[in-house]
């Protein structure tokens, strides 16, 4: 174990009671670049012991969701590693190690409080305007009491003894907050299902996985006094707290379902490009040191730094986001965008399976610099898949204006003298309608193009000359 002593240890821990969350993505890229930048080992941990709230197939599709964003573990479920079991479930034993050592040590005792009676007096608590605390009822009961406890039938859980002092945490992006000790009573630390507390669990997972460095979002601060609590108690030293801004939504509130696309898979299922997700949310409380926008892994790696995490909530927005993945779309050559745009067409069912994949380039080509995801050529596109088109009332409008009709018929007879259809034909076959209709401009292009779309807007008009062929 020595070699792990000097070696940074950081670790993303999700819980499978959703899919992995725009917030929890960055959580795990920050663990991970801090991980990287300085030579250390990156944990994945499932904290699973929410039986009740977990969902069957979460675990697996957060570690989908990872790994399509490129951020990769070097110990985990999957592929284990020296300190396993990787979920909480198959760590049961450990937690009630620990927990029987606090008990022998007189810092735990047995709780037989019923859930009504607690609930009861949390009601109480707040109607007084009073934080709810446990009152130790259980704390001093004689052998007797608890024996007559048991035979009525009461489940017992196991109490952490709260010291008596203030908690001070050393946040290396907060500084130091302090918290009152009156704020804390004895807590829970073993269910009466035998299963552990969220803290005691976490505890104990990071004490015995020799996690030093704890890199987590804010509202888990909150937990982090009953921490170190519990680190103190067992006589082990404190990891490195380092806790991110949250993430809010555009009016200020906390991002949720309400504002749109949270969840990684569902920005995958819109079009969006790992690499331009990984850019935005490492962008999202990490400023770099100069004015770099755009960033390989590699790049994020070498400049990442707590330091320069900010202590101020971070704003999404889905439009510079989307500004963003246009610019990875376009740098992506048109046969691996082909690739990767096919199952949109294919779910749309605008594509069979035997298309034509030069065709297909081109059409690819032709909308590249104007997509924002992927799912937008499914729009864009839909017209040059149709054996009829539909007209817009705009354009029916001036297809049935007498020049129109005299330009197409024109336009036409010139297009059935050719061999074949390409774009670099049309500015011949546009130069001599002009000259046999003598119309230009908007009343040249406007009823071609639609004629040819059903629209009096889109695409270039050499393009789609050259995609109707």
């Amino acid at each position: 174990m020595n070699n792990y002593q000097n070696k940074i240890r950081a670790r993303f821990a999700p819980s499978p009671t959703g899919y992995l969350h725009i917030g929890g993505a960055r959580t795990a890229l920050f663990n991970f670049l801090f991980t990287k930048k300085n030579k250390g080992s990156f944990i994945l941990r499932i904290e699973d012991t929410d039986l009740e709230r977990s969902l069957e197939d979460s675990a697996e599709k957060i570690l989908e969701d990872l790994k399509w964003l490129g951020i990769n573990w070097d110990e985990g479920p999957d592929i284990g590693g020296d300190f396993g079991p990787y979920s909480q479930t198959q760590r049961l034993p450990l937690y009630h190690k620990y927990a029987e050592k606090l008990l022998k040590e007189g810092k735990a005792y047995y709780c037989y409080c019923a859930p009504e009676e607690l609930e009861e007096k949390r009601k109480s608590a707040l109607e007084r305007k009073e934080t709810p605390r446990y009152d130790g009822k259980c704390k001093n009961l004689t052998q007797s009491q608890r024996e007559k406890l048991i035979l009525d039938g009461r489940k017992k859980a196991l109490r952490f003894i709260v010291p008596e002092k203030d908690i001070i945490v050393e946040d290396l992006i907060k500084g130091k907050v302090e918290f009152k000790k009156e704020n804390f009573s004895d807590f829970i630390i073993l269910k009466s299902n035998l299963t552990p507390s969220y803290n005691f669990a976490v505890t104990i997972d990071d004490l015995s996985m020799r996690i030093n460095y704890v890199i987590r979002g804010d509202e888990h601060l909150i937990n982090t006094p009953r921490q170190i609590m519990l680190y103190e108690a067992l006589g082990e030293a404190l990891p490195k707290f380092a806790h991110l801004p949250m993430i809010l939504a555009a009016d200020h509130s906390k991002l949720s379902k309400r504002h749109g696309t949270t969840a990684v898979g569902e920005f995958r299922e819109e079009g969006f490009l790992p690499q331009a997700l990984i850019n935005y949310i490492a962008l999202l409380g990490w400023s770099p040191s100069g004015n770099q926008e755009f960033f390989s892994q590699e790049e994020l790696i070498q400049g990442f730094s707590l330091e320069r995490v900010a202590k101020n909530s971070a704003i999404f927005d889905k439009e510079k986001l989307k500004w963003m993945n246009n610019f990875y779309i376009k740098k992506t050559l048109p046969e691996d965008l082909v690739l990767q745009i096919v199952p949109f067409l294919k779910k749309s069912e605008l594509l069979k399976d035997n298309y034509d994949k030069k065709w297909l380039e081109n059409l690819v080509f032709s909308f590249q610099e104007n997509l924002n995801t992927l799912e937008e050529i499914v729009e864009l596109s839909k017209d040059f898949f149709k054996e009829k088109i539909m007209l817009t009332p705009e354009a029916l409008s001036l297809l049935n204006e007498e020049k129109s009709k005299n330009l197409l018929k024109v336009f036409k007879s010139l297009i059935q003298k050719e061999i074949e259809i390409i774009e670099s034909n049309f500015k011949i076959i546009i130069n001599e309608t002009q000259k046999i209709s003598a119309l230009k401009g908007k009343e040249l292009y406007m009823p071609i193009r639609a004629a040819l779309t059903g629209n009096l807007h889109g695409l270039e008009l050499a393009k789609v000359f050259s995609l109707l062929g």
